[in-house]
C-alpha cells in the first residue's frame, strides 16, 4: 500500500538537520520558505562542527534558539553515529526550548530533493509528465558496505509524492531484480516510466546498469547529497497534520537485512564477522 503526500504550507521557523551521511546539512525555514542553509562533508567529524554551524547559520539569519518554532530531523537510516548526533541535538534543542520535534526517513529526504532537482523546473516537469504518461520512481541509495546499500522505493509524478517500499538495507544485487520484477509486474496505469537511482551511486555502476538487462524502460543514476531544507518540509507536512513526535522516545532508524538477504550474505562472505550493517 503506498501513502502519498501533499506539501502543505505552514507558518513558524524550523530549523532542520541531518548528519546520517558524510554531508552534514543545516537550515532554517519559514513554511515552506528556505530562509538559509548549510552544506558541508564532515564524515567522523558532525559532533565537532553540527553546533557551531547551527550558531553559525541563525547569526546570519539574525535569529536566536527562542525564535525557533520547531526542529526537523532526518532520523536515518544512516551512520549509527552520525544519525545519533543529529537525534540528540534536536531533541536537546527541542528540549530546552520546549518546542515540538519531528523525525523523518533520511532517504526519503535524499529521495524528495533528487526527484525535484532532476524534474527542473515546473513547466518542464509538466511537459515531460504529459508527454510520457506513468510515474517516475525514485531509488534512493546511501552505501553501507559489502554491497549493501539502505535504500527504499518511492513514485513521483502528476504532483503527488507515494512511498512504496519501507526504509531497510539491502543487497543491491538483489535490489536491483526486486525493482526489475516489481515494474514488469506493475498494473498499466501504474507502471513507472523511468527508474531513476539517487543519492551514493557513484560506487554503484555496474548494480545499477544490471537494471537495463532486466527492464525495458528507462533508467539512470543521480548523485545527490541530501539537504536540510528537505528534511524539513517533510517534517512540515506532518506538522500541518498535528502530528509530532515525543522528545523522550525520538530514536535514531537502525535497520538490518532481511533474513533471506543475511542468510545470502553470510554464504558468499569469505570473512567471519560480519561488519556490513554499519557505517563507520
Amino acid at each position: 500500500m503506498t501513502e502519498e503526500t501533499k506539501i502543505q504550507n505552514t507558518s513558524g521557523r524550523w530549523l532542520a538537520l541531518d548528519t546520517s551521511t558524510s554531508a552534514m546539512t543545516v537550515a532554517v525555514l519559514e513554511g515552506e520558505r528556505l530562509l538559509g542553509e548549510r552544506n558541508s562533508r564532515a564524515e567522523r567529524n558532525h559532533s565537532m562542527y553540527l553546533l557551531p554551524t547551527i550558531h553559525e547559520l541563525l547569526a546570519e539569519l539574525q535569529l536566536r534558539p527562542a525564535d525557533l518554532d520547531g526542529f526537523a530531523v532526518g532520523r536515518g537510516p544512516g551512520s549509527y553515529t552520525g544519525v545519533r548526533i543529529g537525534i540528540t541535538v534536536a531533541k536537546t534543542m527541542a528540549w530546552a526550548l520546549k518546542q515540538p520535534v519531528i523525525g523523518v526517513s533520511s532517504l526519503e529526504a535524499m529521495a524528495l530533493g533528487a526527484a525535484e532537482s532532476m524534474a527542473g523546473t515546473e513547466r518542464e516537469a509538466q511537459v515531460r509528465e504529459d508527454s510520457q504518461p506513468g510515474p517516475s520512481w525514485i531509488v534512493p541509495l546511501m552505501d553501507a558496505r559489502r554491497g549493501q546499500v539502505y535504500t527504499a522505493l518511492f513514485a513521483s509524478g502528476s504532483g503527488r509524492w507515494s512511498r512504496i517500499r519501507e526504509d531497510g538495507i539491502r543487497l543491491l544485487e538483489v535490489w536491483v531484480e526486486e525493482l526489475a520484477e516489481a515494474a514488469r509486474n506493475e498494473p498499466e496505469e501504474s507502471r513507472p516510466r523511468q527508474i531513476r537511482f539517487v543519492g551514493e551511486v557513484g560506487a554503484f555502476a555496474d548494480a545499477i546498469g544490471r537494471l537495463a538487462e532486466q527492464w525495458s524502460g528507462e533508467s539512470g543514476a543521480y548523485p545527490h547529497d541530501i539537504h536540510a531544507y528537505d528534511v524539513g518540509r517533510l517534517a512540515l507536512r506532518l506538522h500541518a497534520a498535528g502530528i509530532h513526535d515525543d522528545v523522550h522516545r525520538l530514536v535514531p532508524n537502525y535497520t538490518q537485512l532481511a533474513e533471506a538477504e543475511a542468510k545470502l550474505l553470510a554464504k558468499t562472505s569469505s570473512g567471519g564477522k560480519r561488519d556490513g550493517e554499519k557505517r563507520p
